[in-house]
């Protein structure tokens, strides 16, 4: 039997340590908070939040050492320049975090792990900021 030592686990990608699967449930408990949001179910033009709920999957994935499947399928991140058509204010970042904190709160994780996604989420939401 091998053990892995606190050392090597913190060497692992957030990807190799958790898995896919917590991305995909983070992500749709997110989506699901979106679509109870009128003010920021508005943001999403699709009809069905489907297509952008396995988009922010697959870049959650890829970002966190996971395949690279969202490059392939969609090119280069790029997401200042994706989001660049909507209008993105300092309520609408915190509409976003509001759904996206509970989603992590809620996604069983440990506590290193969900500090370490949540960092990241919330530099990315200030970094979409894109409007007074």
């Amino acid at each position: 039997m091998v053990s892995i030592s606190k050392s090597d686990e913190a060497d692992k990608s957030l990807y190799d340590r958790i898995g896919e699967e917590p991305f995909r449930r983070i992500v749709h408990a997110f989506y699901q908070g979106v679509d109870s949001d009128p003010e920021l179910r508005a943001l999403y033009p699709e009809e069905d939040l489907g297509p952008a709920e396995e988009r922010l999957v697959l870049f959650l994935i890829q970002y966190w050492g996971g395949p690279t499947t969202y490059s392939q399928e969609r090119g280069h991140p790029r997401l200042r320049m994706r989001h660049a058509g909507f209008h993105i204010d300092l309520a609408a970042r915190d509409r976003w975090l509001r759904h996206m904190r509970a989603a992590v709160d809620g996604s069983g994780l440990r506590e290193a792990d969900r500090e370490e996604l949540w960092a990241y989420l919330e530099h990315a939401a200030d970094f979409m900021v894109n409007a007074a």
